[in-house]
């Protein structure tokens, strides 16, 4: 009889994630609960959480969450990012000790903005400026990984199952206006405190169950324009793509959607003359952002939530609504045990996004 760990399970790593569009703000303890529902989906090499709406009173500075593995990879670090920015507060981020949660690095968390004399120099936006102070932290710093870079948001992971890490962050004591969650279940790729999900630059983060068949063709391409993939697993690129596209390119979440999960050119022959030509043109100037293999994501972004299939819907994916709550997650009864009275499920078809903003205010 095969026992756990001796049989590859490619269905395996559950997705949740929470939204509420007016943008009240709610406690983390509700994603714990989600995610600890599929537990069996996870096999406790890592899980982890993104957090949106959580730092009110820092909410116009970035948030670096860091993993060091030394003392020394601290002081290099933190010498860098005195170099480069002003640092509001800094602090270790809270964690309990837990037996399911071991070999932790030191986790530290910075509230910082550039400074503005290394910003003029640099002839870069900010975010620019700040995504490549990441990129070089995390490449050129041995022992140091920034695994957070958002403002008014925070990416919280570890080696564990996902219940286990958010009880290890006293996610409980978090209120924020969305959640994702992520337990993973590695069939490929290693399983270590940085390539736990989700994965995060600035205020983008992506949590994902699948596989990537078209990884290698998606980093060389992403890494053309400045990114570097160093973590080890293919989620990663996933985030840099999003970056890529939106943020350096402009395109909507609705046209990112149809650049990673594009329709089959069949299909878009079969559209509507002002439709299929904006899939053709998405199709062929970002051809090599296109996702190919079995995924289900979601990514959340400054004021809303992506969730998405692959076009052929290989992984599962169900919706509930409530009230101004939206939730998205593998399962529905992730969703039914924080909240069992629905308005609304349904499952999204493969390739069709669903993109949940905020209705009103600003996210901050």
């Amino acid at each position: 009889m095969l026992k756990e760990g001796q049989v590859r399970i490619p269905s395996g790593c559950a997705v949740s994630g929470m939204i509420n569009k007016a943008g009240k703000r709610m406690s983390g303890e509700d994603i714990i609960k989600s995610i600890a529902v599929m537990h069996d989906r996870s096999n406790g090499l890592g899980g982890g959480f993104a957090a949106y709406g959580i730092y009110p009173e820092y909410s116009d500075y970035y948030a670096f969450h860091v993993f060091y593995d030394s003392i020394t990879a601290k002081r290099e670090c933190e010498e860098f990012i005195e170099r480069h920015f002003d640092i509001i507060n800094l602090s270790k981020i809270p964690t309990r000790k837990i037996k399911e949660v071991t070999d932790e690095p030191l986790i530290w968390r910075y509230f910082v903005t550039p400074l503005p004399t290394k910003l003029a120099d640099s002839q870069l936006d900010e975010r620019e400026f700040t995504a490549k102070c990441v990129f070089r932290v995390n490449t050129r710093i041995d022992g140091a990984y920034v695994f957070s870079s958002g403002k008014n948001m925070g990416v919280f992971k570890a080696v564990g199952f996902p219940e286990d890490v958010g009880r290890f962050y006293r996610l409980e004591d978090y209120e924020g206006w969305c959640f994702t969650a992520h337990g993973r279940y590695p069939t490929n790729t290693p399983g270590w405190w940085g390539g736990a999900h989700p994965f995060a630059l600035l205020d983008y983060s992506v949590v994902h169950n699948g596989e990537i068949s078209s990884y290698d063709a998606n980093r060389r391409s992403i890494e053309m324009f400045g990114y570097k993939c160093t973590l080890q697993t293919d989620t990663e690129v996933i985030t840099y793509i999003i970056d890529y596209l939106h943020r350096k390119q402009g395109l909507t979440f609705e046209e990112i959607a149809s650049v990673v999960a594009a329709p089959f050119w069949q299909t878009i022959k079969r559209m509507p003359q002002e439709d299929r030509e904006t899939h053709e043109y998405l199709r062929t100037m970002f051809a090599e952002q296109l996702i190919t293999g079995p995924f289900s994501i979601m990514v959340g972004f400054e004021g809303g939530l992506m969730a998405l299939n692959d076009r052929l819907k290989l992984r599962s994916m169900v919706v509930g609504e409530k009230d101004d709550m939206v939730y998205i997650s593998s399962e529905e009864a992730a969703i039914r045990i924080i909240q069992p009275n629905l308005d609304k499920v349904w499952a999204p078809k493969g390739g069709q996004p669903v993109i949940v903003r905020l209705e009103r205010g600003h996210w901050r």
